[in-house]
């Protein structure tokens, strides 16, 4: 048997001709398509034109990050931040640390209150705990080929120059505030012929394999379900229609929508990005560091500038130490891939209370913690097993 691509001008097909399609079974057995060829499921390095300033921009975004140009002006120098305040950590009372516990034992289901009723306190112990933050505002742009189906979008490639990747205008968000912005580059938009179809605007039929029929599924080919009882689900002839393309053998090209041209064009992506690291003080107080990632501090000291100058003068030198490890790591790893637009500096004092005290003659602790008074009491003394009944 022949196949013969089917082709017409004004409904194109990828079926083929199939003369025993139309016969009873008993003429001749049924036909098998061959399976449909896939097209090509990348863009051809072809399909790109080559842009001046845009040379490395591949699809997909294989291009990657664009390296901001030189500044135009000299780059302003860090200065000193402002005055450091004093540094002293206010002493929680027993009745905020009682409070506290009762709170924290009543959100327990399994935990009895006794303890935080009758349990007497004595001793309460404040712990200094700094929190450093430095945040490191970037804007970075990359740079990728993109398409989409053309529908008469006016096409500029070449009409002259198109500007730089830098040169482009966006509108950032807020300081510190991360934000994401895709801009057409100007005169880069134009016309190609769809990869995936080829042009056609149809793209064959995986379900048939491009026959535009099948198999039938209840005679499983014969055209017969039991002797000489014929098929009825497909008239005896042993094929069916394919009911993802209407036995057409071709379906409408996803690429380009069945339009058989694209668009190309090259996509400016714009990313402003808060790129953000703590240090947190270690304490001998026994509280582990990660429940302090969770709860907020008294702010004692804020600094924001295009560039920062790293803290001076704190009372404890490795707040000092990890300061000037910051500022200098990021300084050096944003400053080659994206544009610094400001930086910020904080520090935190987190209180940590430690309380020791006594339950039916027995000494327990636990920790109050943060400016919401939260509670950590990994050993409380009076637990129970809940059941549902």
């Amino acid at each position: 048997m022949e196949y013969k691509p089917i082709v017409g001008p004004e409904n194109p097909s990828y079926g083929i001709s199939n003369p025993v399609f139309g016969l009873p079974a008993g003429h001749a057995p049924a036909m098998f398509a061959p399976p449909a060829a896939d097209g090509p499921s990348a863009p051809p390095a072809g399909m790109f034109d080559n842009m001046p300033g845009y040379e490395g921009t591949l699809a997909g975004g294989g291009g990657g990050y664009v390296p901001p140009p030189a500044p135009a002006f000299p780059v302003p120098q860090p200065q000193p931040g402002p005055e450091q305040p004093s540094w002293n950590i206010p002493s929680i009372t027993e009745d905020t640390a009682r409070e506290a516990f009762a709170l924290f034992a009543s959100s327990k289901c399994c935990y009895s209150s006794a303890p935080a009723k009758d349990g007497v306190i004595t001793n309460m112990e404040a712990f200094n705990t700094y929190r450093y933050r430095l945040e490191t505002f970037t804007e970075s742009r990359s740079t990728e080929w993109n398409h989409e189906p053309y529908r008469g979008q006016p096409v500029d490639a070449y009409a002259q120059p198109p500007p730089g990747p830098w040169d482009i205008p966006a509108q950032s968000p807020s300081f510190f505030a991360d934000g994401k912005q895709k801009i057409k580059v100007p005169y880069t938009s134009s016309v190609k012929s769809c990869h995936l179809c080829v042009g056609m605007g149809r793209k064959p039929c995986k379900d048939c394999a491009g026959a535009g029929n099948k198999v039938c599924w209840v005679c499983n080919g014969s055209g017969y379900r039991h002797g000489d009882d014929r098929c009825h689900h497909c008239s005896g002839r042993g094929r069916e229609n394919c009911s993802h393309c209407q036995g057409q053998g071709s379906r409408q090209c996803d690429t380009c929508q069945g339009k058989q041209q694209l668009l190309v064009y090259i996509n400016l992506t714009v990313k402003w990005t808060n790129n953000c690291d703590d240090y947190v003080v270690e304490q001998c107080s026994g509280l582990q560091l990660d429940n302090l990632s969770t709860v907020s501090g008294k702010e004692l000291f804020r600094d924001s500038q295009y560039l920062v100058y790293p803290v001076l003068g704190f009372p404890d030198p490795s707040v000092a130490q990890a300061a000037q490890r910051l500022v200098g790591e990021h300084q050096a790893k944003f400053s080659h891939t994206a544009r610094i637009l400001q930086q910020r500096q904080t520090i935190e004092l987190i209180p940590v209370t430690k309380v020791t005290y006594t339950w039916k003659g027995k000494s327990h602790i636990y920790f109050v913690y943060g400016n919401e008074f939260k509670v950590n009491a990994d050993n409380y003394p009076a637990t129970c097993c809940c059941s549902i009944m």
